[in-house]
């Protein structure tokens, strides 16, 4: 059962609508099929995430927040790549209404760790609508969910 302020939290933020804007809730629903410890609760946040994944946390029991997004990191589309909150230039992280959220996770790294797994994007197509992410950032996915198990101290192979 989840409980409302997990221990871990893990967040997939973006829209499916754009491309491979939809990664973080793409890996979500792949963790969904995997039991996880009762300490650990995987949330779709989608495109308000950055806003939502905010009502998730409690320094007093939250420990670790994971969130899970594309980023523009000059990588090769599909590469994964940790990030933490100090790598984060300011006004380099926003959602989709510009808000600048470096500052906020600047403000609560020092209660809760924060980490970043990040998916090179190749095309995102806001504001026109394309549904489906493309190929490169699809194979990055089963990798991904083996990053957050490894993070979360699980073994791919044995969830």
């Amino acid at each position: 059962m989840e409980t409302l302020y997990s221990e871990i939290v893990v967040a997939g933020c973006g829209n499916p609508l754009f491309a491979d804007d939809g990664f973080g809730p793409a890996v979500v629903e792949s963790l969904k099929d995997i039991k996880l410890p009762e300490n650990v609760t995987v949330v779709d946040a989608g495109l308000g995430g950055p806003h939502f994944i905010f009502t998730l946390l409690n320094p007093e029991s939250t420990k670790t927040l994971i969130i899970v997004d594309i980023a523009d990191f000059g990588g090769e589309p599909g590469e994964l790549r940790w990030l933490d909150v100090d790598e984060l230039p300011v006004g380099s992280y926003r959602d989709a209404h510009s808000w600048d959220l470096t500052e906020p996770l600047q403000l609560i790294k020092d209660n809760i760790r924060i980490r970043i797994l990040a998916c090179q994007k190749k095309y995102v197509s806001d504001p026109e609508m394309v549904i489906g992410i493309t190929d490169e950032v699809q194979r990055a996915i089963p990798g991904a969910v083996s990053e957050i198990l490894k993070e979360i101290g699980m073994n791919y192979e044995t969830a």
